[in-house]
């Protein structure tokens, strides 16, 4: 029998999920030539072919279905073996890494300092996007790691739940709201509502209640960017929802105030998502990090939030446009 070995196994394994010689070749930085040629190689060692080759893709026989599995075994025992012979500083490559811009403005750079200094040999390439297309990137194979409003339903998808972030109503002191206490989603609507972009979660659920409990049609003006839904709340456009976290600064030093309301939307939910097929043992390391540092950083903040953030005492000599508590 014809020997192979656990390079052509890879190469196996990564022309099956990406469907084409060329993207295999890509992700394992060598021609399309040599990924034929290690095919050819494992399939004369098999004596069966692996893949029926088409104008511009390829698609795995039975035969091909049939070692897929036990493939897969071989090469995740072949990686605990490596684990176990090299230091976790010896960990070497390119962690592509995609991240919500709610992670941006709180703990990734803790995440980046702590990634650098116990992989010192891993670069990383940083892309900031929606979750919407942070999933796609991820399901193409185009990123490593995404940090995202999961989790991914996919059986090819791990994700590492990470600690959610509560959402407030902030304003700028300068909106004249009603003077009392809890205010109502009525009260709210006498204003535009600032929110994150049509295709989140976040925004689907403030239209679904808004739309479902109220008569008048929303004002809402939806944001792909934190930091522009940020600028406009500070320039007294509307009412915005918007991580705690990410406003604490603001609300700190007065330039933002929260606003006690009687229903907020849901917490965001985030995710350290990754494939693990093809297994990629940094951006399994790299998840697990990441979920170390955000649970570090949500201990931390909540040490340093008050009892209850979520509502404004008003001072003896409050004007009458005070926001309501």
């Amino acid at each position: 029998m014809i020997p192979f070995n656990i390079k052509q196994l890879e190469t196996f394994l990564l022309v099956a999920t990406f469907g084409s010689f060329r993207k295999a070749a890509e992700r394992l930085n060598t021609t399309q030539p040599a990924v034929s040629t290690r095919i050819a190689s494992l399939e004369g060692a098999l004596g069966a072919k692996l893949f029926e080759r088409q104008s511009s893709t390829v698609r795995l026989t039975a035969e091909g279905q049939r070692l897929l599995p036990p493939a897969q075994r071989v090469l995740r025992v072949a990686e605990q073996l490596q684990l176990t012979a090299n230091s976790l500083s010896e960990t070497a490559g390119v962690l592509r890494l995609g991240v919500a811009e709610t992670i941006v403005h709180t703990w990734l750079p803790d995440f980046l300092k702590e990634l650098q200094a116990n992989y010192p040999l891993v670069d990383t390439d940083i892309v900031v996007d929606t979750t919407t297309t942070l999933r796609n990137e991820l399901m193409s194979h185009r990123l490593d790691l995404a940090v995202l409003m999961g989790p991914i339903l996919e059986y090819s998808i791990e994700n590492m739940e990470l600690p959610s972030f509560p959402l407030v109503w902030v304003c700028s002191p300068a909106l004249k709201l009603p003077n009392r206490g809890k205010l109502t989603l009525n009260d709210l609507m006498q204003f535009p509502i600032i929110s994150y972009a049509r295709t989140t979660r976040p925004y689907s659920e403030l239209y679904r209640k808004l739309t479902g409990e109220l008569e008048a049609t929303p004002r809402i003006f939806p944001a792909n960017s934190l930091a522009a839904s940020i600028k406009m709340t500070l320039n007294g456009i509307g009412i915005a929802s918007l991580p705690r976290e990410v406003v604490q600064d603001h609300t700190a030093n007065g330039t933002l105030r929260i606003v006690d309301c009687e229903w907020h939307p849901s917490d965001l939910r985030f995710t350290a998502s990754y494939s693990s097929e093809p297994s990629n043992p940094i951006a399994e390391r790299a998840a697990k990090l990441a979920g170390c540092i955000a649970h570090a950083y949500a201990a931390r903040i909540g040490e340093a939030q008050p009892a209850n953030n979520s509502r404004v005492e008003p001072a003896a000599s409050q004007p009458t446009d005070a926001i309501g508590r």
